[in-house]
């Protein structure tokens, strides 16, 4: 489904306005200091004018992506877990105040989605960190504020659910 939604931003790319590279996922060091690979991106993004400008070589943006149904606790944990909290850790985009999350809607609506997500969050008393409406796009976006482990400027999420049934009516 990556693979899918990667080659879907390549193709919208094509001709645009927007000067943006769609990267392969890729596995990558958290820190300089570690020696080997202990995470993969699903989605990095690299902006050609930021690289000329900077010589920056790592990705200038990460889209993490995640299997979730809100009536199922399991994969919301794991929308946090091996998500949320990966940005919050700095094993995704340390150096990047905002990171970026789409959830492969496999049952429900987003709205379910986000409230699963949102269920979790209050379980293990996190609610500051709950998924707000974002009114920008549509329906299916929303975003969150996390604190940084160690503690540092927080990082902002944007999540987008992509529904991938027929019961996806919002």
């Amino acid at each position: 489904m990556t693979e899918r939604l990667r080659d879907g931003m390549r193709s919208a790319l094509r001709g645009g306005a927007w000067k943006l590279i769609v990267l392969p996922g890729t596995e990558s060091r958290s820190k300089a200091s570690v020696l080997l690979p202990d995470g993969r991106t699903d989605i990095p993004l690299m902006m050609i004018e930021v690289f000329l400008r900077t010589q920056e070589h790592d990705p200038h943006a990460i889209i993490e992506c995640k299997r979730i149904s809100g009536s199922d606790a399991h994969l919301c944990r794991e929308y946090v877990v091996e998500g949320v909290d990966r940005f919050a850790s700095g094993k995704y985009g340390e150096n990047h105040a905002v990171g970026f999350m789409v959830g492969y809607v496999l049952s429900g609506t987003s709205v379910q989605a986000a409230a699963g997500v949102n269920g979790y969050l209050g379980r293990v008393s996190r609610t500051a960190e709950k998924l707000l409406v974002a009114d920008i796009i549509s329906d299916a976006t929303w975003y969150s504020e996390h604190g940084r482990t160690p503690a540092s400027e927080p990082v902002e999420l944007h999540h987008a659910f992509l529904n991938l049934t027929d019961d996806s009516a919002s």
